[in-house]
């Protein structure tokens, strides 16, 4: 369980140091790593906590266009070798730098070159579920993993559940690119627990081979308190994990109820690593202070880093209870 580096600060607005932000996630004592792919100007000081507080940077991140961001994507990756880390997140945008929408066949190939370059330098690239990349149409995605398995690969997928939770009953979420058709028709179900939601079928099908912890809630309140360049509301993909106090959000009417469906997505995925000995699984906590995330929140986003690491744990250790108790593990 790991806490990504931007979400290490109690201010949307300012963060501390990296050696601040190292020394608190050491001592918040709940997380064995630090998610984090540095900007170049920052590899030395970003190495540098990490080998004074002990902890590793077993993972990170990077956001990438198509036919521009290639060499980008070779940096990032042979700097995560050099950190330590195992794997390394990939966003792909949905759009080639050219202008045009990438086909499903265009997103295997991105990822056939993206694993043979990263298994090279012992980095495996996971390409997450995420809002303005080519997975925001959930439905695409087992689409993407036969052609990719087709070339005789292991499709390696980052689930972020939010990026799905917040889509349910929303149907302005659903319009973009085109997913309500397949929502209404029944090809793609959103909400965990009901027969052949996508979620679940990812997990059975043993895709998810790195995670994102940040809740979200169906029909998630848009961030009215911060604004795109173009004057959007923030999408507002971030709910807070414990009840905040009056005016630090964008609503003063929290339910805890509400994170059932998030809560019920995490749980699955945990009890079906519980059930699979020898796979190890890297959950990064991320309540972070983007424009759609916790822009202009007024709580701490590492105390709520800190409190979804806190039930995560209790959580892991219920299903390793559960499937001890009925043998389910071997």
């Amino acid at each position: 369980i790991g806490c990504v580096a931007h979400g290490i600060t109690h201010s949307t607005a300012t963060a501390p140091d990296l050696a601040t932000r190292f020394a608190m996630v050491r001592e918040a004592g709940v997380f064995d790593y630090v998610d984090r792919t540095p900007p170049d100007d920052e590899f030395r000081a970003t190495l540098a906590a990490a080998e004074l507080t002990g902890l590793p940077i077993l993972a990170g991140s990077g956001t990438y266009t198509l036919g521009r961001d290639e060499p980008q994507y070779e940096r990032n990756i042979h700097k995560a070798r050099l950190l330590g880390s195992v794997v390394h997140n990939v966003q792909l945008r949905a759009q080639h730098a050219d202008g045009h929408w990438l086909s499903n066949d265009e997103v295997a190939q991105a990822y056939a070159q993206a694993y043979a370059l990263g298994e090279r330098q012992g980095v495996l690239p996971c390409f997450e579920v995420h809002v303005n990349m080519w997975s925001e149409h959930v439905g695409r995605v087992a689409a993407v993993a036969e052609r990719v398995q087709a070339l005789g690969l292991p499709w390696l997928l980052t689930l972020d559940a939010s990026h799905v939770i917040f889509k349910i009953d929303n149907p302005v979420e659903q319009a973009v690119q085109g997913l309500d058709a397949g929502v209404q028709a029944g090809r793609v179900v959103l909400p965990p627990g009901e027969q052949g939601n996508v979620i679940q079928h990812w997990i059975d099908a043993q895709w998810v081979h790195h995670a994102h912890a940040r809740a979200a809630v169906p029909a998630n309140p848009v961030n009215q308190r911060a604004t795109h360049p173009d004057g959007r509301f923030g999408r507002g993909i971030q709910y807070p994990f414990i009840q905040p106090k009056m005016g630090e959000y964008v609503t003063d009417d929290w339910n805890e109820a509400r994170l059932h469906l998030w809560k019920q997505a995490v749980r699955a995925l945990l009890q079906h690593h519980a059930a699979c000995p020898g796979r190890t699984l890297r959950i990064s906590c991320e309540y972070i202070p983007g424009i759609d995330y916790g822009a202009g929140h007024g709580y701490s986003l590492f105390e709520h880093n800190v409190a979804c690491a806190v039930w995560l744990r209790q959580e892991w250790a219920q299903a390793c209870k559960q499937t001890f108790t009925t043998g389910s593990g071997g």
